[in-house]
């Protein structure tokens, strides 16, 4: 529970600069193009950045055993992930079923995920959490992008594994098992090592700012009147979520808890805007996609603090 209350308090934190996001953007402060941009830096720079800071702390070796856990444990969830959106979002004669299921698999685990975890288990969380964003971005480019594309093509993969944040994972990994570590460089590596911690500490701020303006380029309350957008979004938020805390509940004690708790909160985090992307690019429904992400956001306000707090319950 006391997980809960932290989550509780950073979602209210986070909240109101996603609020602030919003006025900005009505205010004309941030354009479109302009939130465009603000994305790309984040994405590019900032949580690259803040992945590879994880990495710089000292070598232990029970940190890379929870490390090899959290691939195994994020794999897993991605599966059953899979399979339930599959389930929950059947092909029909709904012409939006990717966009809907591409929505109910894939979390904005590199926006919320990481100030939330950070808040919650500082740079040892985001090290753990690396590992299901490392699997989010190879899925993504390769299962999410032929999952909206409605049909197979492995040319992504490539794409997939250039991802800034794939390669900061790499890098960091590198960097920790061998134990190199840029503050240990001599003359500069203090200064060097502080710069890098000062972006990668805009994480949090930057995210929701680039959350509350997209947010306000949607009618939201339009969306509250459409089944498909709210069974959407329940089956992200709350039925997704419930389904691998109890994948995690009935993993074997022996597994380190922290992981297992990581992987929880990264699931139940909402849509990812990559969704929009891939919806613009492949001439499918990206009003419907924003529309998700925007009422998936907000709704996370309400719904994160309810998951954790199901998830210290339930996984011990």
């Amino acid at each position: 529970m006391e997980n809960a209350k932290i989550i509780g308090l950073r979602v209210l934190i986070m909240s109101v600069i996603l609020c602030i996001g919003v006025i900005a953007y009505k205010t004309k402060v941030i354009s479109k193009d302009g939130t465009k941009q603000l994305s790309a830096i984040e994405l590019k720079i900032i949580n690259p950045l803040l992945i590879f800071m994880s990495y710089q702390e000292p070598f232990d070796t029970e940190k890379l055993h929870g490390l090899l856990w959290s691939f195994v444990l994020s794999a897993a969830s991605f599966a059953v992930t899979i399979g339930l959106a599959t389930v929950l979002k059947r092909k029909n004669k709904n012409e939006n079923w990717s966009v809907e299921r591409f929505s109910c698999i894939y979390s904005n685990c590199g926006f919320m995920g990481i100030p939330l975890i950070k808040g919650l288990y500082g740079n040892e969380g985001v090290l753990y959490l690396t590992a299901y964003i490392t699997l989010f971005n190879l899925l993504v480019f390769t299962h999410g992008y032929m999952l909206m594309k409605e049909e197979t093509d492995f040319s992504a993969l490539v794409k997939a594994v250039r991802s800034p944040s794939v390669i900061a994972v790499f890098i960091g990994l590198i960097c920790y098992v061998t134990r190199l570590r840029i503050d240990a460089v001599p003359a500069v590596g203090g200064v060097l090592s502080e710069a890098l911690q000062a972006v990668a500490d805009m994480n949090t701020p930057m995210a929701m700012l680039i959350a509350g303006a997209t947010a306000a380029q949607t009618a939201l309350l339009k969306t509250l009147t459409d089944r498909r957008i709210l069974t959407t979004a329940a089956s992200k938020l709350l039925i997704v979520p419930a389904a691998i805390i109890l994948l995690m509940h009935f993993v074997p004690s022996g597994v380190p808890l922290m992981p297992r708790l990581i992987v929880c909160i990264a699931c139940a985090c909402p849509a990812a805007t990559t969704g929009t992307m891939f919806a613009l690019l492949l001439d499918k429904n990206a009003k419907r996609c924003s529309e998700i992400f925007a009422l998936t956001t907000v709704a996370s306000m309400a719904t994160l603090p309810l998951i954790a707090a199901f998830a210290s319950l339930l996984v011990r």
